[in-house]
């Protein structure tokens, strides 16, 4: 197993839809045991492959007593219920903000196996189904808040140490 970087915002495959996953073999299951892996090393709850680079329709997830991964996932609302609360992202350090998520969901899709896997999920494992899916629709959830939050939040990245740090080396790029 391996802990793989983390793209950090601003890297365009964090907005790149992922493909269809449909070979169910030896190095998808060390995808997901890396990802795992990479996932507590960064104390997150949930990472989705385009996280580390890959635009691969697969997320790993920790939460509610649950872990595993899903491949190919959809997911729909159980009902109307929705919950407002704290959501952040490996990809996004620092920033944290409140959301609206549905409170409960049933999520479709595959094990690294291929076999079929239904997750119901409420509370946070549903907050998680729904981030770590809307990463695979390359969406991160700055774009789930109000625009005056996104704003607060978008000044925050701007000033921040690794933002910075990313300008720099894409500069540094450029004069290469």
């Amino acid at each position: 197993m391996t802990v793989r970087p983390i793209r950090i915002f601003g890297d365009p495959v964090l907005n790149s839809e992922a493909t269809r996953i449909d070979t169910f073999d030896e190095a998808l299951r060390t995808l997901v045991s890396d990802m795992l892996e990479t996932m507590d090393a960064a104390g997150g709850v949930g990472l989705a492959a385009n996280q580390i680079g890959l635009t691969k329709r697969i997320f790993v997830y920790d939460c509610n007593g649950m872990r595993g991964a899903l491949i190919n996932p959809v997911w729909e609302p159980i009902d109307d219920y929705v919950q407002i609360g704290p959501e952040g992202c490996l990809s996004i350090p620092g920033i944290q903000a409140e959301v609206e998520r549905h409170e409960n969901v049933i999520a479709r899709g595959q094990d690294e196996f291929g076999r079929p896997v239904a997750i119901r999920g409420n509370g946070l494992l549903a907050r998680c189904i729904q981030h770590e899916t809307d990463h695979l629709d390359g969406v991160l959830f700055l774009r789930r808040l109000e625009p005056e939050v996104r704003k607060e939040a978008m000044a925050v990245i701007r000033g921040a140490d690794w933002y910075q740090a990313q300008g720099e080396l894409v500069e540094e790029g450029d004069r290469a």
